[in-house]
């Protein structure tokens, strides 16, 4: 029986949770409840880590460079679902994103046994995506030390990619693998080894407070606004209008004319509702980076 103390502190086991089952459903759940604030208040003490991921990942991201989620069960199904949430709200380029799962598809939705101990498929998924420099590798394990999350990691930095560690375990091998390491230190789980409650609320929040302030340091929020968001639907046709009526004062037939002529792009009609044309609108976001406070305030020098 492994000694506790060497045990990730996701593993370990909690007294406190120790009768959890003979407690009334009130109580288990006041106290489950409780654990996931506890999850939250945690990450606060990873913000700096995360500022310094997204400032070291920024300057790849300008340029040409892919995000590469990595991860296995929880871990990898909450790191898919923030990659998966970037190109419809910021119309991130979906060729530029990377999700590796240990298993493949078939583990987004079920287990696949022993597919996060295949140190091997997470090497390999690597070479096989050609993941290397101007890349920027995301690499998220409750204990930091997955086998197939740690080897994609590993073999990403030997190529020249920024790999950010996110991990709930100190001292582990993803934190020290890693370029940028995060640590959501959440303690034991409520149900021993659990990863599902603690440390994945942890998990999302890091992800989420990353990918969000990487998308406004790359201007792709204005004014609080999802201004680069893809309008592929109804309601987010509606969300477009709201918005550049509300960037712009215009009326909904002005803001209606000028989403249809820039080819929906809520940025680049906004330049057109301050008399740009098409291309000096998007000559203008291009000069600036896709800034659209830059672009205003170039127009009004």
């Amino acid at each position: 029986m492994a000694n506790s103390k060497t045990l990730p502190k996701t593993e370990q086991i909690s007294e406190r949770y120790r009768d959890l089952d003979a407690w009334s459903p009130e109580e288990a759940l006041d106290v489950l409840w409780e654990a996931q604030l506890s999850a939250v208040a945690a990450v606060r003490a990873a913000l700096p880590g995360i500022e310094s991921a997204v400032a070291a990942a920024l300057p790849l991201l300008c340029g040409r460079g892919r995000l590469v989620y990595v991860g296995a069960g929880t871990s990898g199904r909450i790191a898919a679902q923030d990659g998966a949430e970037l190109p419809p709200t910021f119309d991130w380029p979906r060729e530029r994103l990377v999700t590796l799962m240990a298993g493949g598809d078939a583990a987004f939705t079920g287990a696949v046994e022993d597919a996060e101990d295949d140190a091997a498929a997470g090497l390999a998924a690597i070479l096989h995506h050609g993941v290397g420099q101007g890349d920027v590798v995301i690499g998220v394990a409750a204990s930091g030390g997955t086998p197939f999350t740690l080897a994609a990691v590993q073999e990403a930095a030997r190529h020249g990619a920024l790999t950010i560690g996110i991990a709930n375990s100190p001292g582990s091998k993803l934190l020290a693998a890693a370029a940028c390491p995060v640590l959501v230190d959440t303690g034991a789980e409520p149900i021993a080894g659990s990863t599902r409650m603690k440390a994945g609320t942890a998990q999302k929040v890091a992800l989420n407070l990353f990918s969000t302030l990487l998308m406004l340091r790359l201007g792709r929020i204005h004014q609080g606004l999802m201004v680069d968001m893809r309008a592929s639907n109804e309601k987010l046709r509606g969300r477009a209008m709201r918005m550049l009526q509300r960037l712009t004062s215009c009326d909904a037939s002005a803001a209606s004319l000028a989403l249809e002529n820039a080819g929906g792009n809520v940025k680049t009609a906004v330049l057109l509702l301050h008399g740009l044309d098409v291309a000096a609108a998007r000559s203008l976001l291009s000069l600036h980076q896709g800034h659209l406070r830059a672009a205003l305030m170039e127009i009004e020098k």
